[in-house]
């Protein structure tokens, strides 16, 4: 009846030893290569995966626990950096920072704060923005920092799905 009483969704922290990287949100994986812009399909931001969101509005989750590095205003695209130095980047669409944040909601986080994995970050309205713009969204690992890093492929995957693994 009224918003103000709404209940609040409280989500857990899911990656408590800093060796997982869990999925964006629910959705599907699909193969990187099939993403539309080259820099992405042909991996020059470093080994990366690809998803496809469906419904009205998704919630784009951390992957991984640490310090959110970048955080695009227009909150098509963020970076967290983890304690031990490993740089992940999720970006949001293609070409979506053309629409200069519209079909965007960042959710109570800026540059500087530290995130857990499984924290909403961006809230993504995919039905208004998938008429002008390729909506797959793409998580790369622009920085190893020497660790092994191995990326789940294929698949259906929910917020709480591991989808990689850090050594």
């Amino acid at each position: 009846m009224f918003k103000l009483f709404k209940k609040k969704e409280v989500f857990e922290p899911l990656n408590k030893d800093n060796s997982e990287i869990t999925s964006l949100g629910e959705g599907k994986l699909i193969p990187i290569e099939s993403v539309s812009d080259p820099m992405f399909a042909e991996k020059m931001l470093g080994d990366s995966i690809a998803f496809a969101f469906s419904g009205r509005e998704v919630t784009i989750f951390a992957p991984v626990n640490g310090t959110l590095s970048v955080m695009f205003p227009t909150g098509h695209a963020f970076g967290i950096t983890t304690d031990d130095g490993i740089e992940v980047l999720v970006h949001i669409g293609i070409d979506t920072v053309n629409s200069k944040g519209a079909g965007f909601k960042i959710l109570n986080k800026k540059q500087g704060d530290h995130v857990a994995a499984g924290d909403p970050i961006v809230t993504v309205n995919v039905n208004a923005l998938k008429e002008k713009y390729d909506m797959s969204t793409m998580l790369i690992i622009t920085n190893p920092n020497e660790k092994n890093v191995t990326l789940v492929r294929e698949g259906d995957v929910t917020r709480e799905s591991v989808i990689g693994k850090i050594e």
